[in-house]
C-alpha cells in the first residue's frame, strides 16, 4: 500500500470512496449521490484546491482518502487555521478495505506531512456514531477538546494532539 498526494485524475474515485465510508453513518440504505452531506463529503475535487488529499492507493485503487487543511479551509466561514495547527477531515476508508490500518497509515502521513511544514499541533472532528475512529484517535496519542455544535444542533467531538518532531 502506498500514501501519497492524490492526482487530479484520482478526485473523482477518492470523492467515490469517501462517500461510501460515511455512508453507513448517514444513508444506511447505501451510497445515496443525492444525499447533502454524502455530496458534501465526495466533492473531493471541489476541496483540493484549497487543502491536501492524500490517498492510500492498493493494487493501483484507491482505498482511503483524507483531507488536511495545512492553510487554506474547506469551508471558507471556518475560522481560519492558526499557524502552528493543521486540521484534518473527512477520513475515510473503503468498507471492504477496513482492519488493515489504513485509516491509521493516513492519519501518520497527515502528522507527518504537518510537522514537515512546521506545524505543532494537529485537530479533528468526529460524530458519536464513528466509534472505531475514536478508538484509533485515541490509541494514536489524541485527547478530546471542546465539541463543535452545528446551526442544525449536530455535535461534532473535537480531538487535538500535540506533534513532536521524531528522535530516530
Amino acid at each position: 500500500m502506498e500514501i501519497r498526494e492524490a492526482l487530479p485524475e484520482e478526485l473523482d474515485e477518492a470523492g467515490q470512496v469517501t462517500m461510501a465510508a460515511y455512508a453507513e453513518f448517514f444513508a444506511p440504505d447505501g451510497v445515496d449521490a443525492d444525499h447533502e452531506y454524502l455530496r458534501a463529503i465526495g466533492d473531493v475535487a471541489g476541496r483540493a484546491p484549497r487543502t491536501t488529499i492524500r490517498v492510500a492507493v492498493d493494487d493501483a485503487r484507491i482505498v482511503g482518502c483524507v483531507t488536511l487543511e495545512l492553510d487554506g479551509r474547506i469551508d471558507l466561514d471556518d475560522e481560519p487555521l492558526s499557524p502552528q495547527r493543521a486540521h484534518i477531515r473527512m477520513l475515510g476508508v473503503e468498507p471492504q478495505a477496513r482492519g488493515r490500518g489504513i485509516g491509521r497509515a493516513l492519519m501518520e502521513d497527515c502528522e507527518r506531512r504537518a510537522l514537515a511544514v512546521g506545524k505543532s499541533e494537529i485537530t479533528l472532528h468526529t460524530t458519536r456514531l464513528m466509534q472505531a475512529a475514536q478508538a484509533m484517535y485515541a490509541s494514536l496519542g489524541y485527547v478530546r477538546t471542546a465539541d463543535r455544535v452545528l446551526p442544525d444542533g449536530f455535535v461534532l467531538l473535537g480531538y487535538r494532539k500535540d506533534l513532536q518532531p521524531s528522535t530516530s
